[in-house]
């Protein structure tokens, strides 16, 4: 009896060290499985989305013995930190830091020049790619073996992160450097729509021959960007892409970190593709507001029963259009968002409420970037329907999704 107890024992023990190492497996496979981020429902479970950042084991390997260069703002987080400082625990040799539109710690207001300087944390050189500078120059990239792109992008063609990225990887490719992509979900990505930006009215608010909506993650659209040869001379440049686990184009995402200092929720993000293209207008869109890019008015209470009086608002909008003057219009605040999606209804109503009047496009060249074409504005002045504009970009549209299929890496 007594043997048979000791061997008892000892089985015991074997199968409690057995269990503990595996357990200490699954800990370091799972990375950063408990940071907020949002999930996708499988059957009747929730499955959590990993975005790359929260998967080291994917990325440190690449990065080892590099010199890394990084694209970040204050969406670049894993978990409760920032990437910079989480790349600098792991002993990653981070030498720079590449700031985009609204800077590292995102104070600055859109179009606002940023200013080169030091990240008072880390004490680590930022360089503004913002302005006069809006990509990497060559002595910039002469310390630095490769660059990691890691910023929110929400899938629209005029947001203006992915022209960022696609002059980063422009450069990477002139000076032979590696472009990694550590990607992020797509709030937007669910769906394509608008119209297909024509070559010559590319300029930084729209770089590629895609649509207002994209329905691609910024690692889909770097991979499309190299394969389609859209970099100058046809280049490509050395690029890896981090993708994510568990994200399905389909996933509703709820960003736990506002991408911009206008674009403060998910409704905001939702109805940001339409509402921009106002900003080539002579309507406000709540710049200067606390509910930017969630509500449209002028100074005219024709225009609707809701009022707002626009502000100068540090980080935000310094100089917002009507500034100081009471606007009446419409405020979506409450609408359903999964129901929002791209949408000409608005700029077609307030056109016809302002009386055709001939200011309305007051900045005809800029709303032509942003629609991609100089069609458009034409189209809503002649008053044909939103229904006969979008049948004329449909074949255009068709050949992009085709195109898009190619280098979709989530279904």
């Amino acid at each position: 009896m007594k043997q048979s107890f000791i061997f008892s024992w000892v089985l015991f023990i074997i199968f409690l060290a057995i269990f503990s190492v595996s357990c200490q497996d699954r800990t370091k496979q799972s990375n950063f499985s408990t940071t907020v981020s949002s999930t996708k429902p499988l059957g009747n479970e929730q499955v959590k989305i990993l975005i790359a950042a929260e998967m080291p084991g994917k990325y440190l390997p690449l990065l080892k013995n590099l010199r890394v260069g990084l694209i970040v703002n204050p969406t670049s987080m894993v978990a409760d930190k920032h990437l910079v400082d989480f790349l600098l625990e792991k002993n990653v040799n981070v030498i720079k830091i590449f700031a985009p539109e609204h800077g590292f710690r995102g104070k600055a207001d859109a179009g606002e020049h940023i200013k080169n300087a030091k990240d008072l944390e880390t004490g680590l050189p930022i360089i503004s790619l913002f302005g006069n500078n809006q990509k990497p120059k060559s002595e910039q990239l002469k310390d630095i073996d490769c660059i990691v792109f890691d910023i929110q992008d929400i899938g629209v063609r005029f947001y203006t992160y992915i022209s960022t990225m696609h002059l980063a990887m422009e450069a990477c490719a002139e000076n032979d450097k590696m472009f990694v992509v550590l990607d992020r979900p797509n709030p937007n990505g669910m769906y394509v729509d608008g119209p297909v930006l024509e070559k010559k009215f590319t300029s930084f608010v729209g770089m590629h021959p895609i649509p207002i909506v994209h329905g691609l993650t910024v690692g889909e659209l770097a991979q499309m960007i190299n394969g389609e040869g859209w970099l100058s001379g046809k280049q490509t440049c050395k690029l890896k892409v981090v993708p994510m686990e568990n994200y399905e184009h389909s996933t509703v995402y709820h960003l736990p970190v506002k991408p911009s200092p206008n674009l403060p929720n998910d409704l905001s993000i939702k109805l940001y593709s339409s509402l921009c293209l106002f900003e080539a207008t002579m309507m406000s869109i709540g710049r200067g507001t606390q509910f930017p890019f969630q509500v449209i008015g002028y100074p005219k209470p024709a225009f609707g029963n809701f009022s707002f009086t626009p502000k100068s608002i540090i980080g935000m909008s310094k100089r917002p259009k009507h500034k100081n003057k009471l606007c009446y219009g419409v405020d979506f605040r409450g609408s359903k968002i999964d129901t929002i999606q791209f949408s000409l209804q608005y700029l077609i109503k307030y056109y016809e409420l302002s009386g055709k009047d001939p200011e309305f496009f007051n900045r005809t060249r800029f709303f032509n970037l942003l629609a991609g074409n100089d069609v458009l504005a034409k189209q809503i002045k002649s008053g044909i329907s939103e229904n006969e504009i979008r049948a004329t970009w449909q074949d255009k549209l068709l050949k992009y999704k085709q195109i898009r299929s190619k280098y979709l890496i989530y279904k």
